[in-house]
C-alpha cells in the first residue's frame, strides 16, 4: 500500500491534539517496548547475582557477609521485577508479555 499524502488543506486542519491522538498507539508501543527492556535487564541482574551466590557458597573460604550482602540485592531486584511485572500489567493492560 502506497503513502497518499492528504491535501494541504486537509493538514492544516489538524489541531495537536488529533496529532497526538494519532501518535498514541505507538508511543504505548515505545513505553511497553521500555519496560520490557527495564524488567529483562533486571530477571539479567538476578540471574548473575544467582550464579555469584553459588560461587561464593561454593568458595574455599566463605565470606558469610559477602554472601549476606548478593541475598539482598537477589531480593531487592526480586522485588523490582515484581513491581514492574505488575506496573506493566497496570499500564499495559491486555497486552501480552
Amino acid at each position: 500500500m502506497a503513502f497518499k499524502v492528504k491535501p494541504f488543506e486537509e493538514v492544516l486542519k489538524y489541531t495537536k491534539e488529533m496529532l497526538d491522538d494519532a501518535l498514541a498507539p505507538i508511543r504505548a508501543r515505545s513505553a511497553k517496548a521500555k519496560a520490557d527492556m527495564v524488567s529483562a535487564k533486571i530477571e539479567e541482574q538476578m540471574l548473575t547475582l544467582e550464579r555469584e551466590i553459588h560461587e561464593s557458597c561454593a568458595s574455599k573460604d566463605l565470606d558469610f557477609d559477602n554472601i549476606i550482602a548478593k541475598i539482598d540485592k537477589y531480593e531487592l531486584a526480586e522485588r523490582k521485577r515484581n513491581q514492574i511485572t505488575k506496573l506493566i500489567g497496570d499500564l499495559f493492560p491486555g497486552k501480552a508479555r
